[in-house]
């Protein structure tokens, strides 16, 4: 519970943060050729539906803008995060994967300076684990396909610095980070 009051909080503090910055000095949203980093946590993606209490996840992503369609741009990229979580049926129990994938999305800018919003899809590999005491210790690992999709919105406040959400079925259900302008 104290988790979900913690993320909750973090993402009411990060949505108001977008009010008040929009005063400050911000840049161009996506664009064929940019690179970006992004960074974030919030609540982790159950796989394998053997979650007990709600899973914190983590996740990063680096980005580059590849082509222009329509009024946005397509962009290839590359995340790698986790998710995990604990407590249950059994003692001990602890579950986490640990997710690498490739990931396109479609970016454009609402012509609103320093707004980035987006939407995608991930495809990748997932390596789940699981252990608990039933009887003695039981370890269980195994490798999955992950799928996901995405949206998302990011506020350039400098020309190379904001800040990004994003929520979907991907690492993360809801996430809240920063994000770099590379290139």
């Amino acid at each position: 519970m104290k988790k979900y009051k913690l993320i909750i909080t973090a993402m009411v503090v990060f949505t108001t943060g977008f009010s008040t910055v929009s005063t400050a000095q911000s840049a161009e949203p996506f664009q064929k050729g940019t690179v970006t980093f992004s960074a974030g946590a919030g609540i982790g993606n159950e796989y394998k539906t053997n979650y007990y209490n709600s899973a914190y996840g983590t996740k990063a992503v680096i980005e580059t803008g590849m082509w222009t369609a329509g009024p946005g741009v397509i962009s290839l990229g590359g995340e790698a995060g986790a998710s995990f979580s604990n407590g249950g049926i059994y003692d001990n129990y602890k579950t986490n994967t640990v997710i690498v994938a490739g990931r396109s999305a479609w970016h454009y800018g609402w012509k609103v300076k320093g707004l980035d919003t987006y939407a995608g899809l991930s495809a990748g590999a997932g390596f789940n684990q699981y252990t608990y005491n039933k009887n003695g210790a039981v370890k269980e690992s195994e490798v999955i396909p992950v799928f996901g999709g995405f949206v998302g919105a990011s506020y350039f406040i400098t020309p190379s610095f904001g800040f990004n959400a994003e929520a979907g079925n991907d690492i993360t259900r809801l996430q809240a980070g920063i994000i770099f302008k590379i290139k």
